[in-house]
């Protein structure tokens, strides 16, 4: 595992575009017995099932959308690990047309609807997000983004996923939408016994002047908002664990990660499952943690309500989470964000921004348009503003 040199092309994606790469690693389906979704991605006995069907050598490669009793889908694959090498991503021509929904302006009006709930009491954080919508000319192409996410390297986990089910012979289908991104956030990782996660929470968009991009970083380590922002995040991940695991440790403050784009505050956490028992599969813990205060927000139930109110039904895929499982239970799931669903000759990107006590609509703007410009560089185009 992870010593074939073979470069992953698009002319190899093209075929079967299901894949996840951690690090320098991706696990790319080379073929699919089942596919299978579930009105529920919370239902655990889901999970269960999920893991009953897999044989030895699979995966499952797994998709939940954001909200409690929302959809989630799964594609049982055999595949192959295999060590990633850079290759040059020939340009192709194009043209776009590029809608931002809600406008910056409509953006900013939610985050002070968002404020006034905090300051009335009624929350602590909600996370709010907003979209562009891309149609290209000529389309683009699943494999070239792909391909493009591989080479650049904009976040550590790498994902495609398919949202429609295979055909009986296993073939993928390649005329629905795909799920594609590149997410810097490790929401779970099970191997054995041994649990780690690592939210990000709390950013700021990064600038090409080294001098300032530096201020930026120490001013986001610093920032007492951000901190509290960071921290509901983390108290939530340890709660959940709790219940499933012991030796729960993490450090006493975040440290600094950063994208092509973003500053972030990210806390490892690390954590061992119970002795004795067979335990919680990675498509579970999935579960139990998601969503996470990092896209969601405290409390969760109020939190869920104010961005079904402002937000209405943008989110669907976007800040769910997506990764894979194997027959004994390990697996890797990352946060659905940098991402985007690409159906056609239509490409929707989304990105979200943790408004909290403190938070300064223009800021939110700003930081939502550093996210969604990762996106949009892969896929070739500058998105207003950008």
């Amino acid at each position: 595992m992870g010593d074939d040199p073979t470069p992953i092309t698009p002319a190899a994606l093209a075929e079967r575009p299901l894949l996840f790469a951690s690090g320098e690693l991706a696990y790319v389906a080379d073929g699919v017995r089942r596919t299978w979704s579930t009105p529920d991605g919370a239902d655990p006995g889901w999970a269960e099932e999920v893991r009953a069907v897999l044989a030895p050598g699979e995966r499952a490669l797994v998709a939940l959308s954001f909200a409690a009793g929302a959809p989630g889908l799964a594609h049982v694959v055999t595949g192959a690990e295999r060590t990633l090498r850079r290759h040059p991503v020939e340009a192709v021509e194009r043209r776009y047309e590029v809608t931002e929904f809600p406008t910056p302006e409509q953006y900013a009006g939610m985050v002070e609807a968002a404020l006034d709930k905090i300051a009335a009491g009624d929350l602590h954080k909600v996370v709010l997000g907003r979209c562009l919508d891309v149609v290209s000319t000529p389309s683009l192409v699943p494999a070239e983004i792909i391909d493009r996410l591989l080479t650049t390297r904009p976040g550590r986990y790498v994902f495609s996923v398919p949202l429609v089910a295979g055909t009986a012979d296993g073939a993928t289908p390649l005329d629905g939408p795909i799920l594609v991104g590149a997410s810097p956030e490790l929401l779970v990782r099970r191997s054995g016994r041994e649990i780690s996660c690592t939210p990000l929470a709390g950013s700021v968009p990064r600038s090409d002047d080294p001098t300032e991009d530096a201020r930026r970083a120490d001013g986001l380590r610093d920032s007492a908002k951000d901190l509290a922002e960071h921290a509901f995040v983390v108290e939530a991940i340890v709660r959940a664990l709790e219940d499933v695991c012991v030796e729960i440790e993490h450090p006493a403050t975040p440290e600094l990660m950063s994208t092509d784009t973003v500053w972030h505050l990210a806390t490892p956490i690390r954590a061992r499952l119970a002795d004795g028992t067979e335990g919680p599969s990675a498509l579970r813990l999935a579960q139990l943690l998601h969503p996470t205060p990092a896209v969601g927000g405290v409390p969760t139930a109020a939190a869920n309500a104010v961005i079904a109110d402002l937000e209405g039904d943008l989110r669907d895929w976007f800040a769910g989470c997506v990764g894979w499982v194997d027959a004994v239970g390990d697996g890797e799931f990352a946060i659905t964000i940098r991402a985007a669903v690409l159906d056609g000759e239509r490409l929707r990107l989304f990105a979200g921004a943790g408004i909290v006590a403190g938070s300064d609509p223009a800021a939110e703007v700003r930081e939502t348009g550093a996210k969604l410009t990762t996106m949009a560089r892969v896929t070739g185009f500058t998105p207003p503003g950008g």
